[in-house]
């Protein structure tokens, strides 16, 4: 939790950029597994967190913007609640420490928006991503449930990205944070890898180590050697001589901020030719776009300089041909490189991807692509100081799109699928790293980690037993 003025000057601006009406936020509940008191780990909507910090299941909270009312509803511990989960705060109490002086039961929120409906005032809400906030929202407004994301308000979803996107400097302490115990995590899992181990045993290892220093983990670890498939989340395979290792995760703190880093290394001491010659190409895709990371930089320039570097790799090893511009523009290289560059994070790994692509990433004049290989660009216009981003280049073999785009004759004057045949079963290579935006370019966050293939061989050699 973050100071009091903090939560205040959030709040603050977020008033001043609506204006008129309530805004509503909802909060988020406890969801149970297989029972009800068997709960999934409780996690808090990103927007609660943002501008009123309690971490607590059942809360709701209006800023009435005409009234100048801020308000939390929700209830104070039962003594049922007492006897098996302990004793607490008031919820009075810790409303306090974010600023807000208005607490009200649970039940009070409903003839609240009753009334203000029966006033004809506008009520702000974002998007909701959960089934029971859809289902709140219709009993709310009682309107059906298909009309709840009809009615979401544009204004606020703005404002909310316009506020979140910039991060304090108190901020990218908990971040860094979070990066550095996700710096522990790839350690862990490129020192222990070896022969005969599953994938399951590192990721086991990892996640003890997002848990012992934080939350959770940002999102469900990717530890796989079948890299080539974007989002992994089988761990049964057994690890072996001449495998790779790509090991994508991120922890998460108590405060909610994340981070987010992939290594890709070998399981021998060493990469093989192959595998080092296209390392060594991810590298430099990664490092043509970290250059260019800057304010006012359009990011899908930095996406298109990652591709092209891409491309040119590829040709000299053969694999591709012609102009690399003209490959880039023709989508070619869709077919190594399928997914987005980056994403900016923050108190969300995919920061605010719940509010909407179109609104965190693009703008009205920058509309986001449909074509395959661009629609998962999650972010393209232009970067600001204060940004937190990823970059994450990588060149996937997938055997299946490989076929695919040979039997459509798709990029035939850039692609040599005759060579292509070696390398179907490589698998895949991503490297990730995160990043501030400063004034005049762009900060590393965390601890370094092994990045170019000498240095992971290095570790790895320093570290293998076998």
């Amino acid at each position: 939790m973050f100071s009091e003025e903090e939560y205040k000057t959030r709040r603050k601006k977020l008033k001043e950029s609506l204006g008129e009406g309530l805004i509503l936020f909802l909060g988020n509940d406890e969801c149970g597994i297989n029972s009800k008191d068997n709960t999934y780990p409780y996690r808090q909507d990103s927007s609660f967190i943002y501008f009123f910090g309690l971490q607590i299941p059942g809360l709701n909270a209006l800023i009435d913007l005409e009234e100048d009312k801020e308000i939390i509803f929700g209830d104070n511990l039962t003594i049922d609640d007492v006897v098996f989960m302990g004793p607490t705060e008031s919820l009075e109490e810790q409303a306090h420490k974010v600023g807000v002086t208005s607490v009200r039961p649970s039940e009070n929120l409903a003839s609240y928006i009753e009334n203000s409906i029966g006033k004809g005032r506008q009520i702000h809400y974002l998007p909701p991503y959960r089934p029971e906030h859809i289902l709140k929202l219709s009993d709310l407004f009682n309107f059906s449930a298909t009309a709840v994301s009809k009615k979401v308000s544009v204004e606020f979803i703005k404002a909310v990205v316009k506020l979140r996107s910039i991060k304090s400097n108190a901020e990218i302490e908990e971040i860094e944070k979070a990066v550095n115990t996700t710096v522990q995590m790839q350690y862990k899992a490129m020192g222990m890898a070896a022969p005969g181990m599953t994938e399951l045993d590192l990721f086991g290892a990892i996640q003890n180590i997002a848990v012992a220093n934080g939350n959770n983990t940002s999102f469900p670890p990717i530890v796989t050697i079948d890299g080539q498939i974007l989002h992994n989340h089988f761990r049964g395979n057994l690890l072996k001589k001449g495998d790779m290792v790509l090991c994508d995760c991120g922890a998460e703190n108590f405060s909610g901020y994340a981070g987010d880093l992939t290594r890709t290394f070998p399981i021998n001491k060493t990469f093989s030719v192959k595998q080092k010659e296209i390392y060594d190409i991810v590298y430099k895709s990664y490092q043509a776009a970290v250059n260019m990371l800057r304010p006012k930089q359009q990011f899908i320039d930095v996406h298109l300089r990652a591709c092209k570097e891409l491309v040119v790799g590829l040709i000299e090893l053969g694999l591709m041909k012609g102009d690399p511009d003209k490959a880039v523009e023709s989508g070619a290289h869709t077919l190594f490189f399928q997914c987005g560059l980056g994403h900016m994070m923050g108190l969300d790994v995919h920061d605010m991807e719940n509010l909407g692509e179109q609104y965190v990433g693009y703008t009205t004049d920058l509309k986001q692509s449909k074509d395959f290989g661009f629609k998962s660009l999650r972010f393209g216009r232009a970067l600001e100081e204060g940004m937190v981003f990823t970059v994450e280049p990588g060149i996937y073999f997938i055997p299946e799109l490989i076929e695919l785009r040979k039997s459509e004759n798709k990029y035939m004057e850039f692609i040599n699928y005759d060579k292509l045949e070696e390398y179907k079963s490589f698998g895949g290579i991503r490297l990730e790293d995160d990043f501030l935006i400063t004034s005049s370019a762009s900060r590393l966050l965390g601890a370094k980690l092994p990045t170019t293939s000498n240095e992971i061989e290095d570790f790895r050699t320093s570290k293998s037993s076998f």
